[in-house]
């Protein structure tokens, strides 16, 4: 019995210090959001800020849009203890990533970002520096070049071959488009990366995948970090270690059998990377330098380019017309070789338009990966504090009424009289981000998305499961680093051009 009133004594004294705390906590974060009252914004609650927007069934980032209609392009979100300044047109977009570019040129920290990335050692979360440039040369001068992006044509075209034999496998019944497709990517990837399939496939994948719905998002262990306990009872600090373990054994793996055996006459990613470590630079680059760097390549090269080939289909399916067209061109253009030759890629116009299109109404990064300025710095008027989390909702951006007529709509035609690129020249395109923060592997995602889509094409004509029409195409979407489909693709294959047998 007096153990019984000692254990409620203490209960009752840790809620009270738990309410205490939370107490003064809300009252410290209240009293630094005062430091934001002048930027437009939904108002924030005690405590949890904006947080409870989080919970609404919409996307993020069109969630996000529908704010920006009320409170202005320029917005002030608080999620937890964190400053969010969310831009959503392209007049704020261009003081981000070109006038103030150097000032909002670093990455937000967070204690989940910092495991996963080797504490910052990669290209995407590196802080911007002498070593964030150095590696930003080495991804593209030697590891993603237009030159050795064509190198690994031959992996392309084997994978892809793959590929479609197990797609005309399912001949007459529905396949699972999304699944195949991820799969190739990823074998593509691996050999890119290693320079052979892993025998652990399923295995790598799920650690992939782990990794990615660990980074996605808004933990709460990184918008409350004053609270260090956090990350240990929300258990994201045993998930972050657990897969950790995980990736950083098998990266050793990887690293310590490219040290044992001698590099083949193709080089992989893992060889480019020893041999610079080896040959030494004014920056070093660390063991943990090519983990991280290959953490990114997996997660970029797998993902980003799956989504863009689902998303081409869908939007395809739903407009037959644009679907029938562009197998025209695509057959015109090989029907004379009977196989899809990448060497005469440059005459398939309309899949370049069709890709464009896609990459406007699906980018990658719908929320371009944030930024954080680390002085307080001036936008059009509005003060920004020191250590503010910026996002640019570049898919707001590539739908904005202003610039995009008819911008809900795939219309691949609106870029034959267009001069955009992907270089992040135009702000309301830009798929690919902008500013020295921008992907730097273009060339690398978009020949693993045109060599495919054309074999898709070529080979087979495609129908609608069970008797759906190509307006009943679910084109939900699942937040993440990469914007998926909700439910995978399925669709009906019909072999119309024979698969080549010399491959």
């Amino acid at each position: 019995m007096e153990f019984n009133n000692i254990l409620s004594i203490f209960i009752a004294l840790l809620f009270f210090l738990l309410f205490v705390f939370m107490f003064l906590k809300s009252q410290t974060i209240s009293k630094y959001a005062k430091i934001y009252s002048h930027i437009p914004g939904p108002k924030a609650l005690p405590l949890i800020g904006n947080l409870h927007l989080l919970l609404r069934a919409a996307p993020p980032h069109h969630m996000f849009r529908q704010l920006a209609a009320k409170h202005g392009p320029l917005m002030h979100l608080q999620l937890g203890e964190i400053h969010f300044v969310i831009i959503s047109s392209v007049d704020f977009a261009k003081q981000v990533v070109r006038n103030h570019d150097i000032d909002f040129a670093n990455r937000p920290p967070g204690p989940m970002t910092e495991k996963l990335t080797y504490n910052y050692s990669d290209i995407v979360a590196a802080p911007y520096g002498d070593q964030w440039r150095h590696l930003r040369k080495i991804c593209t001068l030697e590891l993603l070049s237009a030159r050795r992006v064509q190198s690994f044509r031959h992996i392309r075209e084997e994978e892809t071959l793959n590929l479609c034999k197990q797609i005309a496998s399912c001949e007459g019944s529905p396949a699972n488009l999304s699944g195949i497709l991820y799969l190739t990517s990823f074998d593509v990837t691996t050999r890119v990366v290693v320079g052979a399939k892993t025998k652990d496939r399923v295995t790598v994948i799920s650690i992939i995948q782990e990794s990615v719905q660990l980074a996605a998002g808004f933990m709460l262990a990184d918008l409350y970090p004053s609270i260090k306990l956090l990350p240990l009872i929300t258990g994201a600090q045993f998930k972050a270690q657990r897969m950790f373990l995980k990736f950083d054994k098998l990266f050793d793996n990887i690293i310590e059998q490219h040290r044992r055996d001698k590099a083949a006459e193709l080089e992989d990613l893992v060889d480019v990377l020893l041999k610079i470590q080896q040959d030494g630079t004014e920056f070093p680059l660390t063991t943990d330098n090519i983990k991280a760097v290959i953490m990114n390549m997996f997660i970029a090269g797998t993902d980003t380019s799956t989504n863009t080939v689902e998303w081409a289909m869908s939007e395809m399916m739903r407009n037959p017309s644009i679907l029938s067209k562009l197998q025209e061109e695509v057959r015109k253009v090989f029907d004379d070789k009977g196989y899809v030759d990448e060497a005469k890629f440059d005459e398939l116009k309309y899949l370049r338009l069709v890709i464009k299109e896609t990459l406007r109404l699906h980018p990658p990064l719908p929320l371009l990966a944030p930024r954080m300025n680390i002085q307080r710095c001036e936008i059009d008027g509005y003060e920004i504090p020191a250590k503010t989390t910026v996002m640019v909702n570049a898919w707001a951006l590539g739908r904005d009424p202003k610039y995009w007529n008819d911008g809900e709509k795939f219309i691949p035609e609106r870029f034959e009289v267009s001069s955009f690129d992907f270089k992040g020249n135009n702000l309301e395109y830009i798929p690919f981000g902008a500013g020295r923060r921008m992907c730097p592997g273009i060339s690398f995602g978009l020949a693993n998305v045109e060599f495919p889509l054309a074999m898709l094409l070529y080979h087979f004509d495609w129908k609608m499961p069970n008797g759906m029409k190509h307006e009943d195409v679910d084109m939900r979407e699942v937040f993440g680093i990469s914007v998926r489909r909700k439910h995978p693709l399925h669709l009906v294959p019909i072999v119309k051009r024979p698969l080549p047998t010399g491959a």
